[in-house]
């Protein structure tokens, strides 16, 4: 694995209802950016995620776990979290390590229970969320009603940046407004080929188009300044106002999947790794002593433990996120 800056390296935690696709999500991450060769399954108990007996019995994620995968020569840290309530110890420390999350809506069921109470917690940590809406290819999806639950019960930031265009048993098509092109998979998914929109997608897809330039226009003055005069945003500007808007909260972009399908996720790869925070984009943290702890490799060592496991073979392993410094090891 090659050396990454900070702001290559992207630290995101996979936050969503139990069921919602979180585990598979990475897995197809992992096999996309060519970390693994083959995606386990859930039924398979075979993924990179759910490795422990306990897991493979239950059939969810009991603990938290830290995978990384490469996209597009940036690094994306990826933890994958729980989605029972029992288990929220796992989310909320998993959050304190993380720039952004990612918020996996299970396309059957909408928002659930377990999805508000896991974007609380990302709210008062003031976590910036990307909600993905997963499972797009099951018979019972129902995108627009995810949307009506999203701005009910989530938040009305939420902003379309992708919609189905066949969502149900024959999905493999999205319509991206950001680009306002046609993303359009084979049967295996994998990676988009990019189209122009459909004639019968022109009119929502111009009117999405338009209500995304508006959101991203509102989270910084001058871009506002700029959509007043020529009425639009290039998409250069319309990319810089969704970061803006995502670090400030102020914006909630929702992304298609069907993460067991591999279709739309290089899309959100492709999102997350030139889009999403880095570390250098987000507030600096503040140490026990309520000083901030700036990113800088020379500076003194600062980190943040946030997991601590017994590992079969290996004994006691803890995981820690590197704020500030070096750290090396003590031979």
């Amino acid at each position: 694995m090659k050396t990454y800056q900070t702001n290559q390296i992207k630290n995101i935690v996979l936050l969503g209802n139990s069921g919602s696709g979180k585990t598979i999500l990475g897995e197809t991450m992992l096999f996309n950016g060519g970390v693994i060769e083959r995606r386990g399954t859930i039924e398979g108990k075979n993924t990179a995620s759910d490795y422990r007996p306990i897991e493979h019995e239950n059939g969810n994620s009991i603990y938290s776990t830290v995978l990384y995968t490469e996209f597009q020569n940036k690094k994306i840290n990826i933890l994958d979290t729980p989605g029972l309530d029992d288990f929220s110890g796992g989310v909320i420390s998993s959050l304190f390590a993380a720039d952004a999350a990612l918020l996996l809506i299970n396309v059957q069921n909408g928002v659930e229970v377990g999805t508000e109470i896991q974007f609380r917690h990302a709210e008062k940590v003031n976590k910036p969320v990307i909600i993905v809406i997963n499972g797009l290819d099951h018979e019972k999806a129902n995108f627009d009603k995810s949307i009506e639950m999203l701005k009910e019960r989530i938040s009305n930031n939420v902003i379309i940046v992708q919609y189905p265009v066949n969502e149900g048993a024959g999905f493999n098509a999205i319509i991206d407004v950001l680009k306002m092109k046609m993303l359009r998979y084979a049967k295996d998914g994998g990676k988009a080929e990019i189209l122009d929109i459909p004639a019968d997608q022109a009119d929502r897809a111009a009117e999405l188009h338009s209500a995304l330039v508006e959101k991203a226009a509102e989270s910084d003055e001058s871009l506002m300044e700029q959509f007043f005069a020529n009425e639009t945003l290039n998409e250069e500007e319309l990319k810089k106002g969704i970061s803006k808007g995502i670090l400030t909260r102020g914006m909630f972009p929702i992304f298609c999947i069907s993460a067991k399908q591999n279709i739309g996720v290089d899309s959100l790869m492709d999102f997350v790794a030139n889009e999403a925070p880095a570390v250098t984009d987000v507030p600096a943290p503040k140490n026990s002593k309520g000083e901030e702890v700036k990113p800088n490799p020379a500076g003194p060592a600062s980190v943040y433990v946030f997991k601590s496991s017994i590992e079969e073979h290996i004994g006691e392993i803890n995981y820690f996120r590197v704020y500030s410094g070096k750290i090396t090891e003590n031979l």
